[in-house]
């Protein structure tokens, strides 16, 4: 991986890691999602135009189809993440979601789309998957099994977690293609399929105004921090990945985790910060060994 890919990821992981952290701090569902899509339809109108009125008249069905699989993908994501905070801790289900997303989707990679990792790539995705156990928690998962409330609060966590992983890779894995492949600009990708994201979203704010409208006076400074920096973070992971295979940027994206295990330890209280430290480190590692590889 090249410096300025390197570069755009850890930024992108900067980015990711505070808009999540303001998620969770929302607690919301659906509606939330429907209100970050707006905001991001908003403020980024204008890069929206300016870039497709240059490319979308060359786009045929293949794009739009592969777009709309991306924008379902990432609305389930969204919906599936957002509920897993409501029920549990941010320190087990984020990093579960961000270690199996990435190693479901690298291993998609180098298996069927012919990409090559070394064995120093190999150790770095094991250096990030080791950090991610860690911050969630390490053998305090297991001995979590002692505290009921504590033990049905972390399965929660653990199965939220796992299936959003699932749906990071499947989205990963799509817009990975159609940027490296179909050539397809990354901003386009975010912000059209917003509008995909939108339609889904939206009847659920639609069925009950008066409650919508109630949510967003709680909501909205959240969702206009999330609608306005999020696209920015994907984005910047999009561009990495036209010129980085995407074995080692889906990983490396992890990084968000040592952002993650210093800010929400801070924040939000959640867990033990010395071992969160101690994942991020071999996260940190596991991220140059990537670079190098």
């Amino acid at each position: 991986m090249s410096f300025q890919s390197l570069a755009l990821v850890l930024l992108a992981g900067l980015i990711h890691a505070s808009w999540n952290i303001a998620a969770k701090k929302a607690g919301g569902d659906a509606r939330f999602a429907a209100f970050t899509g707006l905001v991001m339809m908003v403020v980024w109108a204008p890069v929206g135009i300016w870039v497709g009125a240059d490319e979308l008249p060359r786009w045929g069905r293949t794009e739009w189809v592969m777009l709309c699989a991306s924008a379902l993908l990432h609305t389930v994501y969204y919906v599936t993440l957002l509920r897993g905070y409501r029920k549990a801790d941010l320190t087990v289900v984020y990093p579960l979601a961000r270690g199996s997303g990435p190693l479901l989707s690298s291993l998609v990679a180098v298996f069927f789309l012919g990409e090559h990792i070394s064995v120093l790539g190999l150790a770095g995705i094991a250096g990030v998957v080791g950090g991610v156990f860690l911050i969630a928690g390490g053998p305090a998962l297991w001995r979590a099994s002692h505290d009921p409330s504590r033990r049905e609060r972390v399965r929660k966590g653990l199965r939220y977690g796992l299936l959003t992983g699932v749906f990071i890779a499947g989205y990963t894995i799509v817009d990975g293609y159609v940027v490296k492949l179909l050539l397809m600009s990354p901003i386009l990708i975010d912000y059209i399929g917003n509008f995909g994201r939108l339609a889904f979203v939206m009847p659920t704010v639609l069925r009950d105004l008066p409650t919508a409208a109630a949510l967003w006076n709680r909501q909205w400074k959240y969702a206009l921090l999330v609608g306005i920096i999020s696209p920015v973070g994907y984005v910047l992971v999009l561009f990495a990945m036209q010129t980085a295979p995407l074995s080692h940027v889906a990983p490396a994206r992890e990084v968000s985790m040592l952002f993650a295990a210093l800010l929400g330890g801070h924040l939000l209280g959640e867990g033990d910060r010395k071992l969160r430290l101690l994942g991020a480190l071999c996260i940190a590692v596991g991220v140059m060994a990537l670079a190098l590889g």
